[in-house]
């Protein structure tokens, strides 16, 4: 009994031991946090590509670096990850992450997010509301419920289009009717010009203007004239005119008509624009063609295609600067950090965002953050996506956008 007396009291103070070992140390810990000796994790970079995509979807695949200061993981595990990406403030997709684990330093980590397809139309308006400007906004945000702080990475890339610029010209043109008895040819389109309507939820009008002359000693008029939009040979929209223009003699008139693209077609647009097997990945071809119906002297009605006035123009995007192989005509976008956290502390984004080669994602799945943390400088060729060289992103991963 004496015996079973000494044991028990022995093990009873190393229970005791132990205990308040364990409490002190959780209390240093703790004291460490509240001190700020142990730092909250934070996003140090983040880059982003295009997946799947389907006539309901696109896929976001998203590799996040997560900079955790402290020199272990210890109490880490209920890190919590949001993450959103918009453009001209549409939310385009958003997921998150919760009870991620993170190793000391810089842990990548890859999860993929649903693009709803129905969210291009909204954008597309916006898009052409700004002067074909985009700004794509990338906000991560690592949150650790053990102190109740966050961290966030905001990531901006200016993205410009000019689908309709060239239309404008002053090339004279001339129409041909290809027809017996009957001079050609009977128009010159002397000057063309073109800008965005007024957009709605419904149709993105192109307003446009010819001015047409007649070399001919007889008036004609134009009872029609009609017009047919393709973007990767999606059928975008098709019209004519309800005005008549009487062209006189040696003389001049301009010609005014509205073309609409259907909003409605632009999700199925958006599928081809990301099909690299269509015409590259984010490229498009808009293309617009044109015919009239011309009322000859002697009251016969001809249909002439206006194939001098069919309007070709290439577009190619790079939403998430992935660093697109582009051909002539294209440029990169460029993309500024904003950083920030809840408590005025700001998140890592020094140029520490390579990885040490121990450290590995929650899951295993992940490659190391210096596989992905170059950033080559982005150059212009001809103005269609703006490169302010706003900054060095210090080596971080690259947002991604187009031209």
């Amino acid at each position: 009994m004496a015996l079973n007396r000494i044991v028990s009291a022995l093990t009873a103070g190393k229970l005791r031991i132990a205990v308040v070992g364990l409490l002190v140390v959780a209390a240093a810990v703790g004291g460490a946090f509240a001190l700020g000796v142990v730092g909250v994790p934070s996003v140090a970079a983040v880059n982003n590509s295009f997946g799947d995509v389907t006539n309901e979807t696109t896929v976001v695949e998203t590799d996040l670096v997560v900079s955790n200061p402290n020199p272990i993981g210890v109490g880490l595990d209920g890190v919590s990850i949001d993450y959103t990406v918009s453009m001209n403030d549409v939310e385009m997709a958003s997921g998150g992450r919760e009870g991620v684990s993170v190793a000391s330093g810089n842990s990548s980590i890859a999860f993929e997010t649903d693009l709803e397809n129905d969210a291009i139309p909204p954008w597309w308006t916006s898009h052409v509301e700004n002067d074909e400007r985009t700004t794509v906004a990338i906000d991560a945000t690592v949150t650790s419920d053990l102190l109740g702080r966050s961290a966030n990475l905001t990531r901006t890339r200016q993205v410009e289009t000019d689908l309709i610029g060239a239309f404008t010209s002053d090339e004279t043109r001339p129409v041909n009717a290809d027809a017996p008895l009957v001079d050609d040819p009977v128009l010159y389109v002397n000057e063309t010009r073109g800008r965005w309507g007024t957009v709605s939820g419904e149709e993105t009008p192109i307003e446009m203007e010819f001015d047409a002359y007649n070399p001919n000693l007889e008036p004609y008029v134009v009872t029609e004239i009609g017009y047919d939009v393709t973007m990767n040979g999606v059928a975008m929209g098709s019209g004519s005119t309800e005005e008549e223009y009487v062209i006189p003699s040696y003389g001049s008139e301009t010609v005014e008509l509205s073309a609409a693209l259907h909003n409605e077609r632009l999700d199925e647009w958006w599928v081809t624009h990301l099909d690299e097997s269509v015409n590259g990945h984010q490229v498009s071809d808009l293309r617009i063609e044109f015919y009239a119906v011309v009322e000859l002297p002697s009251g016969e009605e001809l249909t002439v295609p206006l194939d001098a006035l069919t309007y070709e123009e290439t577009v190619e995007t790079d939403i998430f600067d992935e660093g697109l192989d582009r051909g002539e005509g294209s440029d990169t976008g460029d993309s500024t950090d904003a950083e920030g956290s809840d408590d005025g502390g700001s998140a890592s984004d020094d140029g520490g965002a390579t990885d040490d080669g121990e450290n590995t994602s929650d899951d295993g799945g992940s490659t190391s953050a210096d596989d992905n943390t170059t950033d080559d400088d982005n150059t212009t060729d001809d103005g269609n996506t703006s490169d302010d060289d706003s900054g060095d992103d210090g080596g971080l991963l690259p947002l991604a956008a187009d031209r």
